[in-house]
């Protein structure tokens, strides 16, 4: 299993991609935005369902986030009332999907046949199962809160009332939801749910407005959390390893929405700057974020967002296991060694390494596109020199780094 660039290219298609493109739109609203924003729901309302007592299949629903995703790349042109009414037809929606598996597997073979495999089951099987409903109601709730931005600008639009409509109708099939329930009970769980849609508004370089494509924080995010996810099948981790790389990568600048996005040549710039930024994130995390979400989440969310205060100086990107109930730094055998749901080992090296990857390529696809190189140039310099023949977790990341150079 290996990833390549065509598929690192690939999947910033979606940050090309605008939604509601036939509507006013006070602002650009992405597709790659939109993916992003419905994992966060996503893991909401799974973990309402957990705290009600049902079992979720997380490697479902992050399976589910990566490969809706993917299909929404190949079915961008299709408008959602049109590819819902496919849906209600079984034969057809699955030649639909064959055609879709047909159109990713060149970017997508590389990551195995086994990869491939759980693509065409996902979309062969029933969406009836829990976890996969989970996602569903995620990828509403993310289209209802776009639709209640566009609804403002468009109070007479064309549509706009059958498409209220539809949304309130479909919401009905996802009541019985733990999740959606407490979403509807508890206003300050939304207003997380808004805070995280925030990040969709925040632009990354945004010293370089005018850089293609444009990404926010919050797609950014979902990109780390993607690469963090198929590099720890890369290595055989455990699905509770998977699980941690994955929302570390998802939430790890959840803290930016507090502070904006501070690239890593500005924090390098001045000797103890990035300790000062860390300890206001941490500190304005604990009195504005964590409030928001249910106490149970919160050791959790910390460790996703390098929010936790100690004298382990763990953050986002500390390797780490929990051994004898207690959650340390590990060196890379440990990680080998612990590789066990029991001791919920996370790679933050391999999600700091995701981070950066994620940053190169859009500087890259900038400079592609026509901007000076000068704006990038010493950040993606320093991040070359970092990831030169550099071998993480047994990843060769300065293999995939020539790939860009050839």
């Amino acid at each position: 299993m290996l990833v390549r660039k065509p598929l690192l290219i690939k999947i910033f298609d979606a940050a090309n991609i605008r939604r509601w493109n036939d509507k006013i739109c006070p602002v650009e609203l992405r597709e790659l935005d939109k993916q992003a924003h419905k994992s966060v729901i996503a893991f909401m309302l799974a973990k309402f369902a957990e705290h009600s007592g049902d079992i979720v299949d997380w490697q479902v629903v992050i399976k589910s986030c990566i490969f809706g995703f993917l299909q929404r790349l190949v079915l961008t042109d299709i408008k959602p009332q049109i590819l819902h009414e496919i849906m209600k037809e079984p034969d057809l929606y699955k030649k639909l999907n064959e055609w879709v598996c047909e159109r990713l597997t060149p970017v997508l073979s590389p990551l195995g046949e086994d990869f491939l495999k759980d693509l065409r089951e996902h979309f062969a099987s029933s969406n009836d199962n829990l976890s996969k409903r989970i996602v569903d109601a995620a990828h509403f709730y993310a289209t209802k809160w776009e639709f209640d931005i566009i609804e403002r600008a468009n109070p007479s639009g064309y549509e706009i009332d059958h498409i209220r409509e539809n949304l309130l109708q479909r919401r009905e099939e996802y009541n019985d939801l733990a999740g959606v329930q407490q979403l509807a009970l508890y206003r300050k769980y939304g207003h997380f749910v808004d805070l995280c849609g925030e990040l969709r508004f925040q632009l990354r370089w945004s010293q370089v407005g005018h850089r293609v494509p444009r990404t926010s924080v919050l797609g950014h995010t979902f990109v780390v959390a993607l690469l963090s996810y198929l590099f720890s099948l890369e290595i055989g981790a455990c699905p509770k390893r998977c699980y941690n790389n994955f929302y570390t990568g998802l939430f790890h600048d959840l803290p930016e929405v507090l502070t904006r996005d501070v690239i890593d040549p500005v924090k390098r710039s001045v000797a103890g700057l990035d300790d000062v930024i860390k300890k206001y994130e941490r500190k304005q995390m604990e009195e504005a974020v964590m409030p928001l979400i249910p106490v149970e989440w919160q050791p959790e969310m910390r460790l996703f967002t390098g929010s936790m205060s100690g004298d382990d100086d763990i953050d986002e990107f500390s390797d780490v296991v929990v051994r004898e109930g207690r959650l340390k730094k590990a060196s890379a055998e440990e990680m080998t060694k612990y590789n066990l749901d029991s001791n919920s080992p996370r790679d933050g090296s391999i999600v700091e390494a995701s981070d950066h990857l994620t940053a190169y390529i859009e500087a890259y696809l900038a400079k592609k596109n026509g901007i000076p190189p000068e704006h990038f140039s010493e950040g993606v310099s320093w991040i070359e020199k970092t990831y030169l023949n550099k071998v993480i977790a047994g990843i060769n990341f300065g293999e995939i780094y020539e790939d860009f150079r050839t």
